[in-house]
This record gives structure tokens, sequence and C-alpha cells, in this order.
């Protein structure tokens, strides 16, 4: 009898170290996954051309989407113009918005200013046609470059050797985007959020008829977005991310997809890379704008007429090195549901400020109006 009770306290004294250890044993595999994804969403030297894992994704996707579409912020004065594109920054406590404005005859690029990311006012022109034979005389369609990219910062306007930078496509064709589109640089010594005319190099620094253009840009080139890498990531310190249409076998009836260039002086570009960075093949992934969330790049961008999915609409891609991008495959950013975006709703800027997310973007609706309209992480 004596033999069995000690036996029994034999076995209740393993099992009590068997829970122990199994407790612990658990406790650590659960503190590394945790770990695991932290460092993932982090980044490191070693996993920059890693793919973004699934857990990460999903993180990024609750810290960015908006659910409350508050409405439409800018609206054209007339239904014979459109207005698109906005590129964001802030200055002096107030914020800006560069935007672009088609008339009919082409884009122009236009400035306006806001107290509070919600009311804005149109202030005019930056870069307006040119009565001229110009190769730009009819398209001048100008975006923000070398603001900062910190998600929740200062979003501020870099100048660089003295200057303040737009990339932009332009064309002397009139009409919704037609012709040759050619990307080129604008730039001013004069404070940016004062409306004057910019100066222009005076020649596209991307082409499709370049002797290098890559099979997927051979038709014509649009939207750019510039970021100053300052850590070199590609080896130079300029990066452009746009996105273009064209094709291996028939460049006129080829997607658009988006792709990188880089320079080491803002004025002569080198495309980067033979393919671009983001392809769905078919219909348009375009637009891209680019904010980064601890050491993970983040790129917003639109996509339309997709094989298995009509319409437009706002989504992300994540990289850790800028050059391999993981692509979002959960739920649209943004999507046509209201009134006044119930044919496109695309083209997005994206900031966090004070703790709520402003998702900017293009609005258009059944009749044909555009406008530029905002959505946010909180109501």
């Amino acid at each position: 009898m004596a033999d069995i009770m000690s036996t029994r306290t034999a076995i209740k004294g393993y099992a009590k170290v068997l829970k122990y250890v199994a407790a612990l044993l658990i406790g650590l595999t659960l503190s590394n996954l945790s770990g695991e994804i932290h460092a993932q969403s982090k980044g490191s030297a070693n996993d920059s051309a890693k793919p973004v894992s699934a857990e990460v994704m999903e993180s990024v996707y609750q810290q960015v989407k908006t659910p409350y579409k508050y409405g439409l912020v800018m609206v054209p004065a007339s239904n014979d113009k459109k207005l698109d594109c906005p590129s964001i920054f802030r200055k002096a406590g107030k914020w800006y918005m560069v935007y672009i404005v088609f008339d009919g005859r082409g884009y122009e690029t236009w400035l306006a200013v806001s107290k509070d990311l919600l009311h804005w006012e149109s202030k005019g022109k930056l870069m307006a046609f040119s009565d001229s034979t110009d190769w730009d005389a009819n398209q001048k369609a100008g975006y923000v470059a070398l603001e900062t990219i910190k998600w929740g910062g200062k979003y501020k306007w870099q100048p660089y050797q003295g200057k303040y930078w737009m990339s932009y496509f332009g064309g002397n064709s009139t009409g919704y985007e037609k012709g040759l589109l050619s990307i080129s640089m604008a730039w001013t010594k004069k404070d940016p959020t004062v409306v004057h005319p910019w100066q222009r190099i005076g020649h596209p620094v991307l082409m499709s008829t370049d002797k290098d253009v890559r099979w997927w840009e051979n038709h014509t080139q649009y939207k750019s977005t510039v970021i100053w890498d300052k850590a070199r990531r590609t080896g130079h310190p300029f990066v452009m991310y746009y996105n273009a249409n064209g094709d291996s076998l028939s460049k006129t009836r080829g997607a658009e997809r988006i792709g990188m260039a880089v320079s080491d002086d803002m004025t002569h570009w080198q495309r980067y890379r033979r393919n671009p960075v983001l392809d769905h093949h078919q219909g348009i992934t375009g637009d891209p704008v680019i904010q980064k969330i601890g050491h993970l790049y983040v790129m917003f961008y639109f996509g339309a007429f997709w094989k298995n999915k009509g319409g437009a609409f706002n989504r992300f891609a994540c990289s850790y090195d800028l050059i391999h991008w993981t692509d979002w495959t959960g739920a649209d950013l943004i999507q046509p549901s209201e009134a006044y975006d119930n044919m496109f709703a695309h083209k997005s800027f994206v900031l966090k400020y004070k703790g709520v997310v402003y998702h900017f973007y293009c609005a258009v609706n059944k009749a044909g109006q555009r406008g530029i309209a905002v959505a946010t992480s909180k109501k």
C-alpha cells in the first residue's frame, strides 16, 4: 500500500513538471511567433527581398483602412471641368493640395489650401497650357516630388539643391490623355505654397519612344511619384514609380503597369529593371503613391478593368526594399458606393494625421462628373 501511495505521489509530481514544461514551451512558441511578426513589420537587412507575410499585410490593412466616406471636398466650377490626382503636403500649419484639372483641351496643374483637410479653397494654377509648339503645350499633369513619406509624419515638401520639384506628364495633343504622353520634371526656387508659374526642364526624361524603352511602356506614360531614398537602396537617391501602357506584342492593346526609374540629380533618369514591379496583366494598375510605416514601404495604387474585377478601385502593395512588392489580396481600400463615386473611386493619396487616416481619391459618378473626395478611419 505504501508503494502504491509513493507511486501515485511520484506520478502527480511528474504531471506537475510536465504541465510546467508544456506551458513554458507554448509561451516560448507564442513569443517567438510574436517576435517574428514584429520583426517582419519592422524589416531587417536580411529580409529586404522577402515577400511580406500575410500577417503583416493584414496589419497594414487594419492601419490604413478608411471605412467612413466623408464626401466630396473639391468639386469643379462647371461640368466641363474634371478634377483629378491629389498630392497633399503640409507647411506652416496648413495643408496644400496639388491637383490637376481637365477642361477638354488637356490637363493643367493647380494648387488648393486647407486648415483641416476637409474644407479646401482653390488658389490658382502652377502649370498652365502653353500657346506655343512646346512638346508639353497641351498637357501638364503635375505631382509633388520628394515629399517626406513617414506614416503620420510631417508631410514636408523637401527641396533639393534649393529647388522644389514636381514630376509631370506632358504632351502636345489635345483631349483626354491623347497622343504621346511623356514624363518630365518641373521646379521652382520660390515658396511652393504661393501660386506662380513653375519652371520646366524643357524636355521629357522618359518617353515611350526611347531606345531603351521596356516592353510594358512602349505606348504611352502617365502618372509618376518620386521619393528621396537617402539609404540608396537602389544605388541612387531618387526613385520614381510610374505607370505606363504597352505590350510585348502589340503596343496598341497593352495594359497599364507600374515600373521604376532612378536618378542621381532629378533631371537625368534611367529605367530600373526590365519588368514592372506591379502587374495585373489586364486593365490598369496605376497612380502609385508611397508611404513608409515603420521599415515597411506601402504603395497605394488603383486598379481598373481587371480580368475578374470591373470598375475602378484603390488598393495597396508592400515592400521592404522598394524593389520587390507583395500585393494585397484582400478587400479594396476604396470602391464605388455613393452617388458621387458610383462609376469610379480611384487614384489615392493617403495620409495619417493626429490618429486619423485620410484617404483622398478621385470620385466619378455615372454622369461623368469628376471631383476629389475623402474617406476617413474615424467618423
